[in-house]
């Protein structure tokens, strides 16, 4: 049983690593990169909204690792403190009292 175990971790990180080093990624790789299901990544790419290569017939669709992380990062959400910071400096800027 805990041979078992190991043993599908093992698999795990394995698959982890092989994943990690893969410049090129297929559906099913991208899914699992970005921590959706392909259904959600299927629907992202039909809509054209996310950027992804088909092969010449058309019938597989590949992923660049770099693009996908570009794209997963686009809409950066400032912290409080960043926005606090932004609203002190635009009322001393503007002569407002805070």
């Amino acid at each position: 049983m805990a041979d078992e175990k190991i043993l599908q971790e093992l698999q795990e990180i394995k698959a982890a690593a092989l994943l990690a080093a893969k410049p090129i990624l297929t559906m099913q790789d991208a899914a699992a990169f970005m921590g959706v299901t392909k259904c959600n990544l299927y629907k992202l790419v039909s809509a054209k909204r996310i950027p992804h290569y088909k092969s010449q017939g058309g019938k597989f669709t590949y992923f660049k690792r770099v693009e996908l992380e570009q794209w997963l990062t686009a809409v950066r959400v400032p912290t409080n403190e960043e926005l606090d910071t932004r609203a002190a400096t635009r009322c001393a800027t503007k002569g407002g009292v805070l």
